[in-house]
């Protein structure tokens, strides 16, 4: 007497699932190699290309006439936030205080959520950058103030990044050491 085990019966179902399966794939292939070329439908609107455009019509349907408006859009958005201090970290981090509409100060991470439509893209050393998302271009940068020094003067003085953009570079605080060698310099050339 003769007994089929289930493994056999599985490995036969199984090759003759896929052989069906080879097979529908070549008859699809066969009648889609031989059937003629899809045409439009009859009653299919047909659209003819404009002969004149209107370079001022383009130029606002890329965004061209709101240059101003955005900007100025900006600029009140960019007034409600004031950076009152940074810590930077590494390339991607960092925790910016961002005082919005006047009210005290909050901590906000890379990542967080400013306000509603801001996030915190970036921070460096005396900036923090603010955008609608991470991956989104920055929609402003808001920069430390500038600290007025004992003797009146600016501690920092603006430059022109490489990229074109204005920032500044605090001059670095003076330690007791140096105000100590510097006082008895001038008191050398004094005498």
């Amino acid at each position: 007497m003769k007994t089929f085990s289930f493994g056999t019966w599985w490995l036969r179902i199984a090759t003759f699932l896929l052989a069906a399966m080879a097979a529908a794939s070549a008859t699809y292939w066969v009648l889609k190699w031989n059937a003629p070329a899809a045409s439009a439908p009859a009653g299919a609107p047909t659209v003819k290309a404009p002969t004149q455009s209107d370079p001022q019509l383009v130029a606002r349907l890329l965004g061209g006439g709101q240059i101003a408006s955005v900007s100025t859009t900006v600029d009140r958005t960019a007034s409600r936030f004031k950076l009152t201090g940074v810590v930077a970290s590494g390339a991607k981090g960092g925790i910016a205080l961002i005082a919005t509409d006047g009210q005290a100060a909050k901590p906000y991470r890379v990542g967080a959520a400013v306000s509603d439509a801001l996030v915190l893209q970036s921070v460096a050393i005396r900036s923090a950058a603010l955008g609608a998302s991470l991956d989104a271009p920055s929609a402003f940068t808001l920069v430390l103030p500038v600290l007025a020094r004992s003797d009146g003067k600016a501690a920092s003085e603006p430059i022109v990044a490489a990229t074109g953009a204005v920032g500044t570079v605090a001059n670095p605080p003076e330690s007791r050491i140096e105000r100590k060698a510097r006082a008895k310099q001038a008191d050398a050339n004094a005498e």
